[in-house]
């Protein structure tokens, strides 16, 4: 693969905290966020489709990680948590969700005070203007803008709770 979850997402989950691998697919950054989390800490997957959790599910074991991974499956327009997280990360789907202002809220919903949200789309399917068109959208929910990580053949950004 062309991204490397490890260097992706150093620094940005910690060791004891909770994430949330938002639209997991197979677990390519779950069992990264897995590592960085460690012992103490765990990650939500969350996906639509049940065969990609039971891949997480495989991938986790495989690594020695399962005990650290909590598998969910959210609705059509609902993520369904309410656990509150420490980070989340919405890798290459975001484009893909019909009302990401909805999503987006949801979102923020799960993110503690303190929370940190990373967003990377794929610069083949979203232009620079729809992106901080989505920007704009992750501020009106409450999110602010905290930095803008270097990720190959993305458009990234990282989002903070706001404190207004």
């Amino acid at each position: 693969m062309i991204q490397n979850p490890e260097r992706i997402l150093a620094g940005l989950a910690h060791p004891g905290e909770t994430a949330l691998d938002l639209g997991c697919g197979m677990g390519y950054f779950s069992v990264a966020l897995a590592r960085l989390v460690g012992p103490e800490g765990r990650v939500i997957c969350v996906d639509l489709q049940e065969q990609l959790l039971a891949g997480v599910r495989r991938r986790a074991e495989r690594a020695g990680v399962a005990t650290r991974i909590r598998l969910h499956q959210a609705g059509a327009d609902n993520i369904g948590l309410t656990e509150q997280v420490d980070f989340a990360l919405a890798f290459w789907m975001l484009h893909e969700t019909p009302d990401q202002a909805a999503f987006l809220t949801q979102v923020r919903g799960c993110l503690k005070p303190s929370g940190r949200l990373l967003i990377a789309e794929p610069r083949i399917h979203v232009g620079g203007a729809a992106f901080e068109r989505l920007v704009a959208t992750a501020r009106g929910v409450g999110l602010e803008v905290i930095g803008r990580p270097a990720i190959a053949l993305s458009r990234a950004v990282l989002l903070g709770v706001s404190s207004r």
